[in-house]
């Protein structure tokens, strides 16, 4: 796999696969949270820069939630190269998730699946890390996630959009993990509408009260939808007029292709057998969406051609996280290298000239 000139992390890689997955990932925030992790150098391109809500993207390479649950390392990871940080997903209680072993690795698949079940220190511990947050240091965005006995959603929701909505960049609706019972019918279409609009109602309160402007508010949805789940979210989400889609969570299905041991263990797949499901979906969100809607594509991506695919498909923005379990943290900066030679090979001068060229 091609590496950067210098990459430490193919002398980690060996003692990284043979720790347990979770344990591997604790270290490696822990690593980043002390500086033990170099950071590559940064590429500043005026081709990656993203100008989106008011926010200007130094590149649009995310990192996905679910690496930085509780907002411990999104400062070293916006100095690993990343253009933003999404934290999460953060529940309102603490709460411990599934029982372990809840992360595989399906190395010879390039994949990982995962049933956490939204183990969260809750907004509390989120809330002390982000509210001293240097926010000329970059992007970070909050992603929310509900408790697992809450019965109302919903306000799970709107309480996190009100605690946090002087905190955010901008904030993420997630209800499309696999692995919290119930979550992915809050995808339906009136159910949906409720929660999006109350949602929305409780960041605007969130933020008037701090004096600050609303953020942008996106809704992150799954894979596994039919065509008539993805018309009623376009048309919802058009609706409500919420700021954005992210496109997609991990997914349910397993494809033939899978090799590794582990293929069989339940919860959400992620990483490269995801890439061409994900990307269709984004294309066709975008399709429904007619193009009015800023859309984030995640899923599968490894490299600068990936996120050029993501993009020319409809995304604006993109995302990674299970790649970097294989490539190690300095990827970001390796993939928008790559992606700004991409853009200017085929004449695009910038991002949002190329996203959506697909359909176009």
């Amino acid at each position: 796999m091609p590496r950067l000139p210098f990459d430490p992390y193919r002398f980690a890689w060996p003692i990284v696969r043979m720790l347990d997955p979770e344990v591997a990932h604790g270290l490696a925030v822990r690593a980043l949270e002390t500086g033990l992790v170099p950071t590559p150098p940064p590429v500043d391109d005026d081709v990656l820069k993203v100008r989106l809500w008011n926010l200007l993207f130094p590149n649009p390479v995310g990192l996905a939630a679910g690496f930085d649950k509780d907002a411990r390392v999104y400062g070293q990871m916006l100095d690993q190269g990343f253009g933003f940080v999404e934290v999460g997903s953060i529940t309102p209680q603490p709460q411990p998730g599934n029982p372990k072993p809840r992360l595989f690795r399906l190395e010879s698949d390039h994949a990982v699946i995962n049933r956490m079940g939204f183990n969260s220190e809750g907004h509390a511990a989120s809330v002390a890390r982000l509210q001293h947050r240097d926010r000329a240091r970059g992007i970070v965005g909050v992603n929310l996630g509900k408790n697992k006995n809450t019965e109302d959603a919903a306000a799970d929701y709107e309480i996190g959009a009100r605690t946090f909505a002087h905190l955010a960049d901008f904030m993420v609706i997630n209800v499309s993990s696999p692995n919290t019972p119930g979550l992915r019918a809050l995808q339906g279409a009136e159910v949906l509408r409720d929660l999006l609009v109350r949602t929305k109602e409780a960041l605007s309160a969130g933020a008037a009260e701090h004096g600050v402007q609303r953020p942008p508010l996106l809704l992150k949805i799954a894979p596994d939808l039919t065509d008539e789940d993805k018309a009623d979210i376009a048309q919802v989400s058009l609706d409500v007029a919420i700021d954005g889609l992210i496109v997609t969570n991990t997914t349910i299905e397993r494809p033939a292709t899978l090799t590794s041991v582990h293929k069989g263990e339940g919860g959400g797949l992620s990483g490269r057998p995801l890439f061409e499901a994900s990307t269709r979906v984004l294309g066709e969100m975008y399709a429904a969406t007619k193009g009015k809607m800023v859309l984030v594509g995640v899923g599968g991506i490894e490299n600068g051609r990936d996120a050029y695919e993501k993009i020319l498909a409809g995304a604006s923005l993109v995302e990674l996280y299970s790649a970097m379990i294989y490539h190690g943290p300095g990827l970001a900066a390796r993939i928008n290298r790559e992606l700004a030679e991409i853009l200017k090979a085929d004449g695009f001068a910038s991002v949002l000239h190329a996203a959506g060229q697909k359909g176009a």
